[in-house]
């Protein structure tokens, strides 16, 4: 049925190509340091092809996306820009195009798993899951 359950709180493990990914997609250098091993805590409700997507970071700022799967949605990246995207599954991982990034979600080994692309740069998230 390939629809991954994504639901839970996750908390942020490990990263990899933070700095060079921030700056391709141009994020503020303040913004850079305020996500930098910053413990983000990601809670994903989801009911069958509906998410609501938050993240909680330290110090009590959060960004919520909603949306449905093959449904175009209202979104806000990274640094709070708002766009319109349309989230696909594609083999069990959640696929949104931002707007200079794909981003892919999975749950691979109990952990979830993020993926940002950019000009050829891959930043690589890896969340455990604590709830």
């Amino acid at each position: 049925q390939g629809n991954m359950a994504f639901a839970g709180k996750y908390e942020f493990e490990s990263d990899e190509n933070y700095d060079e990914f921030v700056k391709k997609i141009g994020l503020s250098s303040d913004k850079v340091e305020l996500g930098r091993n910053c413990k983000i805590v990601t809670e994903v409700v989801q009911n069958g092809n509906d998410f609501t997507w938050t993240q909680h970071f330290p110090g009590g700022r959060t960004t919520t996306n909603s949306f449905t799967i093959d449904k175009e949605a209202d979104m806000e990246t990274m640094g709070g820009k708002k766009f319109k995207a349309t989230v696909k599954m594609e083999g069990g991982k959640i696929v949104a195009e931002f707007p200079n990034y794909r981003h892919t979600a999975e749950i691979s080994g109990g952990k979830l798993v993020e993926i940002s692309t950019c000009s050829g740069v891959v930043y690589k998230r890896t969340s455990k899951k604590i709830a």
